[in-house]
């Protein structure tokens, strides 16, 4: 069998407040030539850094960045001067399709016109990823572009998963629920499928992405059918920062007692509460671990993230009409095992039990031999999917 091209293909993923860029070489397998990130957009003490493959630095430098176009402008001009050549190709984490994009598109001015219709779908978000495109565009002329979106994965949920119960008109204009966290999710089932695990073509699985942004996706024989994000990333499990599924009358109440506009709602359920909000200290889970002993509120707070998480998946699990597998990925799912334990604590009646020395050596496998549920961690890898997608565009699959 001839051997695949080797080509280049830089993946861009870009956040509210940060951009961060990876470049591989894409062959019979990716190898990582160096990624980096422009942190702290907007705000003091920004920082641009690059590393290679064993994370040591090329670049490091403090860049105040004042907003996100300014960030673009320095991380391309790098790109440029020190990226060993153009790219062949250039991948986007696009966070919302919406319901006409369930698959990695090539970038036209068609597409950019569609998804800029999206954006108030996802307003902490799109305007970045179509700023960060638009630049990637001007500074790399003539470089193939691709969209990848974070709602893909998720367009396999039934009908039934997508509704959202309002009036018809309303879901005429695109109100339904997504899921995101999608490139995370891909990764995941890719590396059971290249492990030769028999659960991720024929099992009842759940993907745990816990990080500043927190969801789980039910997995049945290798098909998303339930996720716990739904029209936005803010609905689902508590998060940082996030409240995750809030009563829409709680939102009604602060409207009218609160006196907060749209904005201000905005800002509260995307910026202010979750495990900042109700902790009063941070929005790091590694912060509250460390003061929970002697700060209730601390405590409140990772208990709430746990009963949550827990709460979900009995969910998830009812929607799969049982359980084979749960997965941990994320900043706190991966680098966690407290929370994993706590998390995984009281579902012994599901058949999840951990073995408290593997998932405190963080074993791939953290359940027990005997455990009728496996438990695993493994570290996700969002560009990697956004290379492989890109490469399939590229070569026309």
């Amino acid at each position: 069998m001839k051997p695949m091209p080797v080509i280049t293909i830089l993946a861009v993923n870009t956040g509210s407040s940060s951009i961060k860029f990876s470049l591989y070489e894409s062959g019979e397998k990716e190898e990582l030539l160096f990624s980096g990130s422009l942190t702290r957009i907007g705000l003091k003490d920004g920082r641009f850094s690059v590393t290679d493959p064993e994370g040591r630095y090329i670049d490091c430098e403090r860049v105040d960045a004042a907003d996100h176009a300014a960030a673009c402008r320095y991380v391309f001009s790098w790109l440029r001067q020190h990226g060993s050549g153009m790219p062949d190709a250039v991948g986007h984490r696009v966070v919302h399709g919406g319901p006409r994009h369930t698959a990695p598109e090539k970038v036209t001015p068609e597409l950019l016109d569609s998804v800029a219709e999206l954006v108030p779908y996802a307003p902490e978000h799109l305007p970045q990823a179509l700023n960060a495109i638009r630049h990637a565009m001007a500074e790399l002329p003539g470089v193939f572009q691709v969209a990848c979106f974070d709602t893909a994965f998720h367009s396999t949920m039934p009908p039934l998963a997508k509704l959202c119960p309002i009036p018809e008109s309303y879901r005429k204009q695109g109100v339904q629920r997504y899921g995101f966290h999608g490139l995370s999710y891909q990764y995941l089932l890719s590396q059971l499928q290249a492990d030769g695990d028999p659960l991720a073509r024929k099992g009842r699985v759940i993907f745990a992405h816990l990080g500043h942004g927190a969801s789980m996706a039910a997995v049945l024989d290798g098909r998303g059918i339930e996720t716990t994000m739904g029209f936005s990333p803010t609905g689902g499990l508590v998060m940082s920062t996030r409240t995750g599924d809030l009563d829409p009358g709680v939102i009604l109440y602060l409207m009218q007692q609160g006196h907060l506009d749209a904005e201000g709602l905005r800002n509260l359920v995307n910026k202010k509460s979750g495990l900042l909000g109700v902790s009063g200290l941070s929005d790091d889970m590694r912060d509250l671990l460390d003061a929970e002993a002697e700060n209730e509120q601390a405590r409140l707070a990772v208990e709430l993230f746990c009963y949550s998480a827990r709460k979900h998946i009995g969910a998830l699990v009812a929607a799969l009409g049982g359980l084979d597998m749960i997965v941990f990925t994320g900043g706190i799912g991966l680098h966690s095992p407290e929370i994993r334990e706590r998390i995984c604590y009281g579902l012994e009646f599901l058949g999840v039990r951990l073995d408290h020395e593997k998932n405190l050596n963080h074993s791939g496998i953290i359940s027990t031999d005997t455990s009728p549920v496996v438990v695993k961690a493994i570290e996700t890898n969002e560009e990697v999917t956004i290379v492989r997608e890109t490469r399939r565009v590229l070569e026309g699959g």
